[in-house]
């Protein structure tokens, strides 16, 4: 998933759109009514977007716009929600004034996403709902102090060049410490009206604390920018800038994490739940209840999608029980996936094997994706294993995108933390999903496209972005990667993967089970290692719904495309269709399904 984008939806919590469905049937309007219309539309996108950047710095900070350098923004305040729901409430308002029947096609889809988008902030800024996610500021998934380390050393392509660079870097080091300080107040909210984290969260947070406090603050990401400092500064400057690093690291970021560990450590974990579930939260089901609709975006309850992924464990382990059979293997399935995870030919030896590894994998790739794209990302692709001091809590990959101008690459990150827990078999369908053509190529593409406006480029849902990335890995079919059986093997354990998210996020956070329940369930039905599966269960019980988008978004695009392929027959172009999914940003499902359904009505026309 994208790092970034997960951090940032951390902090606008339930911002994501919830659903909308265009009416793209509708016939175009005359020019000059359609265009007057347009300038409204995208005058209220323009202004909201600028609005929004003020309040949210980061966002600025990560497209490549230093306007707001100097802050990270006022989270965690009244302030802030106050200026979130005001804004969405005028714009709103704004949005009523104009004539959609007078948009073009196109516009209208914008038109609709905006909506469901405003009205999907205004569901998480209830004061119900902020009493049970603000009061949870953050855990060991999501929570500032786990990406601040990174964004601040400079190595995530935020410019550090110039002095005014270096004294923003230092004025949000004075707002994180200002951050995490708020973020205990909140925690005392919470434990106060018994909304409360668990200890599970609250025990991993407490280690990832003492971990960046025992570095030295010279062996610490946040001294990363002295040691870059230009040589061509004057002695002078680099003196006083050295020197005030230092006090922002010793006399700021150190004593706020040390305040934010014992405060957790001394007070609030011994209040914690020692439940994993929402449902086990003081107004846990109506919080679960929302946020399903906010991944998914579609209608489902937590029963319906807990049938779906126990259907579709069935279905992948039987394509398993093919490959066990298509190897020679003789024994069981379960045998099977110990001999995966334990025989040492699935193992890589090193940390420089595995990254050399994919960079392989990335040539593969690039040799192949002209058939299945007509456009490709300007934005270039890095591949780098994740930071020591973050990869034992990290998944199995990541990604962060780059800015619009392709000044700073996306990154696609591998963990190579535990090698000996780790398999081969599923490299090239996580580099897929990832890197290209996944998130790397769904996010960049929207970015670079300047006809959108901002909210479509830079925006969007769970379920389109990871199910636009778990369809990328089914194109490994198409690609002839996965015909050795082994590989076909990984693809199937991380499609299993998927599907066993949809059974165990509902059935810890609606059904009640327990965290080596969901453990046991996920080593019983895959190959995975305890190490990865351990840290997926804890990642779903740190950000509850947000697995359930992978399938139920990768499900609705492959029956998009097998809808096509049969509509369309010989005029059915996967490039076309590609093209089509991808070149309007991250839309809710209903919104993609209707404009797909368009889409094949005009080629059959055509």
């Amino acid at each position: 998933m994208s790092k970034l984008r997960s951090v940032l939806l951390a902090t606008a919590l339930l911002a994501a759109p919830l659903a909308a469905t265009p009416a793209l049937a509708q016939a175009p309007a005359p020019a000059s009514a359609a265009q007057s219309e347009h300038d409204k539309l995208f005058a209220l996108f323009a202004r909201s977007d600028e609005e929004s950047l003020k309040r949210n710095p980061l966002n600025a900070l990560f497209r490549g716009d230093m306007r707001y350098a100097d802050r990270l923004g006022d989270f965690l305040t009244d302030a802030y929600n106050d200026a979130e729901r005001q804004a969405a409430q005028n714009e709103l308002a704004d949005l009523a004034k104009i004539d959609r029947a007078k948009l073009s096609a196109t516009d209208r889809i914008a038109y609709d996403v905006f909506k469901y988008d405003r009205e999907s902030t205004l569901k998480g800024l209830t004061p119900e709902i902020l009493a049970l996610t603000q009061t949870r500021p953050m855990n060991h998934f999501f929570g500032f102090h786990t990406i601040y380390p990174t964004l601040a050393s400079g190595k995530t392509g935020i410019p550090l060049k110039t002095v005014t660079d270096h004294e923003n870097n230092l004025k949000r080091h004075a707002d994180y410490v200002r951050l995490i300080d708020r973020s205990i107040a909140r925690f005392r909210e919470g434990k106060a009206s018994g909304v409360l984290e668990t200890k599970l969260t609250i025990r991993n947070m407490i280690e990832q604390l003492d971990t960046q406090l025992k570095l030295a603050p010279e062996e610490s990401p946040y001294w990363e920018p002295v040691k870059a400092l230009d040589p061509a500064l004057a002695d002078g400057e680099k003196a006083r800038l050295t020197a005030a690093y230092r006090a922002a690291i010793v006399e700021g970021i150190y004593p706020a994490n040390a305040r934010l560990r014992d405060f957790l450590r001394d007070e609030y974990l011994p209040a914690a739940r020692d439940s994993v579930g929402l449902a086990q939260m003081k107004d846990g089901a109506k919080l679960y209840a929302l946020l399903i609709e906010n991944s998914t975006t579609l209608p489902y309850s937590a029963e319906e999608l807990h049938q779906l992924g126990l259907s579709e464990v069935k279905r992948i382990r039987e394509g398993m029980e093919q490959v066990k059979t298509e190897v020679g293997f003789k024994g069981s399935l379960a045998e099977f996936f110990t001999f995966i995870r334990t025989d040492p030919q699935f193992k890589r030896k090193s940390r420089e094997e595995i990254t050399q590894r994919y960079y392989a994998i990335g040539k593969m790739v690039d040799e192949k994706i002209g058939a299945y794209f007509s456009v490709l990302p300007k934005t270039p692709l890095q591949i780098r294993p994740y930071e020591e001091f973050r990869e034992k809590f990290e998944a199995g990959g990541s990604y962060q995108q780059g800015t619009p101008d392709g000044s700073r690459p996306g990154t696609f990150y591998f963990n190579a933390y535990d090698l000996p827990s780790r398999t081969t078999p599923g490299e090239v369908t996580l580099y897929l999903h990832e890197g290209a053509p996944g998130h790397h190529f769904q996010i960049s593409l929207a970015q670079e496209n300047d006809k959108l406006p901002a909210f479509m480029r830079f925006g969007g849902n769970t379920a389109y972005v990871e199910g636009w990335a778990l369809y990328a890995e089914t194109l490994g079919y198409d690609m002839g990667f996965y015909k050795d059986p082994y590989s076909r093997q990984g693809t199937l354990d991380d499609e299993m993967l998927r599907a066993m998210r949809l059974v165990v996020d509902t059935g810890i956070h609606a059904k009640g089970w327990t965290r080596d329940q969901a453990i046991e369930f996920m080593l019983a039905n895959s190959a995975m290692g305890r190490t990865d599966a351990t840290a997926e269960v804890e990642r779903y019980i740190a950000i509850p719904s947000q697995a359930l988008a992978y399938k139920v978004g990768a499900l609705k695009i492959q029956a998009l495309r097998r809808e096509a392929e049969q509509a369309l027959g010989k005029k059915f172009d996967i490039r076309a269709f590609h093209y089509q999914v991808l070149n309007t940003g991250a839309l809710p499902l209903p919104v993609l399904e209707a404009k797909i359904r368009a889409w094949i009505a005009g080629v059959k026309k055509g």
